[in-house]
């Protein structure tokens, strides 16, 4: 059996997938470093630019996380400037841009003046830079997830993609890392003076390495066939009679035009609605994310009375149940389809938020209890986690997918993540309510749940792998061994027409 000689994704060299996944990873550890190592250090750094004379410790924390917040409101802008610009000139220098973004709004935080020498300017320009890397992280995302994702080969889109996030979860886990080792090896007043500056600094040499790994990048065959016209191949279901099948808002299939040809362009409307919903089927990924690896230490310092150490412990163990399952994830994830493995991380959520914090809340709850429920919560998140990237990916055609992924999750990011602290904080002090982070979790994973239950299986699945193989020189994929499955000669779900995957508009 022949498949469409235009099918772009299948004519990737050998070594392209593994150069996408390394230089999109890359970018995606810098930001996410960056992104732990300021809310690890939130209240030092309140404490160095937002309250030089002695304000409590709450209205620290607000300013901060405020800051901290609206470095988050300013990535659907960088989503949507840099996505156009990578739909229509190229992921690679587009990625090459935010980076050099990124490491450079980084690298001065780590040099600025605080608030004692530079007065009430510190605090503006620490936000300033906050912009600049909310920017940058918006651009970041979409490229990244399309560059791995459209270099996937067949059947491997979720795993590709979870690469994404299982590099959020390495840049977390270094950044508590390098937290956690400057709060063991450093005294608290040196460790408040200067030593909070050493992890932004150490962005520099981490960016230069990056950028080398980038200049080295190849640009997708996906937008070099869109950019030139070409009928793409794209993440998506395929009609019966082999032609395209356009996708609806809900990621399901749609009607199909008879001759089977090129799907209609899809219009702003229906990418506008992908999006929105999108942003919808990953909230509970963006809010319990935030509050479980990123918040909690500093709900753990305030809150609970927990030392420095020991919120930086917490966060650690949870970030490793992050880690460990965001692979697992997105492999499975391709074997089952998306929506089951995410709807149960959502769920799991939902059910587990309570119990959860009641034990890390109980003085009784010995250390080991403590360490298996902040690790649960890590595990959970990851499965949310593992398939987002393609499901997000799976959603939009070549033509929009880097502006539409990388809106959806900006967007999400920005209402739920980035607010995640200001909320939790502000609700904490004002209520004196400790489930406050439960709460909030709870439900919008529970708002999750509902718009994932309308993602439809068969645009959201990778297609079995060891089924077709690439002719380097023509670019046509041919047979490779028996079908497998109900794939043989016109099967249909994960069968023989699923291994060409054509341009789908969005859903």
């Amino acid at each position: 059996m022949t498949t469409s000689s235009a099918d772009p994704l299948e004519r990737a060299p050998g070594r392209a997938p593994r150069r996408a996944l390394v230089a999109g990873s890359v970018g995606n550890f810098i930001e996410w470093y960056e992104f732990g190592v300021y809310g690890f250090f939130a209240t030092i750094i309140a404490a160095n630019f937002f309250t030089p004379d002695g304000g409590s410790e709450f209205e620290g924390l607000v300013k901060t996380y405020a800051s901290f917040g609206i470095a988050f409101f300013f990535r659907p802008i960088g989503a949507a400037v840099f996505g156009r610009v990578g739909d229509r000139i190229g992921r690679r220098p587009t990625l090459i841009l935010v980076l050099l973004l990124m490491t450079v709004a980084t690298t001065l935080i780590g040099a600025l003046p605080t608030y004692a020498t530079l007065g009430a300017a510190a605090p503006w320009l620490l936000t300033l830079l906050r912009i600049l890397q909310g920017l940058s992280a918006g651009g970041e995302f979409g490229g990244a997830v399309s560059i791995m994702t459209e270099f996937a080969p067949p059947g491997r889109r979720g795993l590709y993609g979870a690469w994404q996030s299982f590099t959020v979860a390495l840049g977390l886990l270094a950044g508590a890392g390098a937290a956690a080792l400057l709060a063991t090896v450093m005294s608290e007043a040196s460790l408040g003076d200067w030593g909070w500056r050493v992890p932004f600094l150490l962005t520099l040499p981490i960016g230069l390495v990056a950028l080398w790994l980038r200049l080295r990048l190849e640009e997708t065959p996906a937008f070099r066939a869109a950019a030139a016209g070409e009928a793409t191949t794209a993440p998506g279901p395929v009609a019966p009679s082999g032609g395209p099948e356009p996708m609806t808002p809900s990621g399901g299939p749609g009607p199909v035009t008879p001759s089977g040809g090129p799907e209609r362009v899809a219009a702003p409307r229906e990418v506008a609605v992908a999006i929105v919903l999108g942003a919808a089927r990953i909230m509970g990924w963006s809010a319990a994310g935030y509050t479980f690896l990123v918040v909690m230490p500093s709900y753990l310092q305030a809150t609970l009375n927990a030392t420095f150490q020991q919120a930086l412990v917490a966060t650690v163990v949870a970030n490793a149940g992050f880690a460990l399952t965001i692979l697992p994830a997105g492999l499975l994830s391709d074997r089952i389809g998306r929506r089951p493995v995410m709807l149960t991380g959502a769920a799991l959520v939902v059910v587990l938020a309570f119990p959860l914090l009641n034990v890390l809340q109980e003085p009784g709850s010995s250390a080991f209890t403590q360490a298996v429920a902040v690790f649960s919560a890590g595990v959970v998140v990851g499965l949310m986690a593992g398939p987002g990237p393609a499901m997000l990916a799976e959603m939009f055609p070549t033509r929009v997918r880097y502006t539409g992924l990388g809106l959806a999750y900006a967007l999400s990011n920005a209402v739920f993540s980035g607010c995640a602290g200001l909320i939790i904080t502000e609700v904490v002090q004002h209520t004196g309510e400790a489930d406050i982070p439960a709460y909030y979790v709870a439900v919008t994973c529970a708002v999750s749940v509902l718009a994932l239950l309308t993602l439809r299986e068969e645009g959201h699945r990778g297609a079995p792998r060891g089924r077709a193989r690439t002719d380097g020189k023509n670019g046509e994929s041919k047979e490779n061994g028996q079908n497998r499955g109900n794939g043989g000669n016109g099967g249909n779900g994960e069968g023989g027409q699923n291994e060409r995957q054509e341009e789908t508009p969005c859903g």
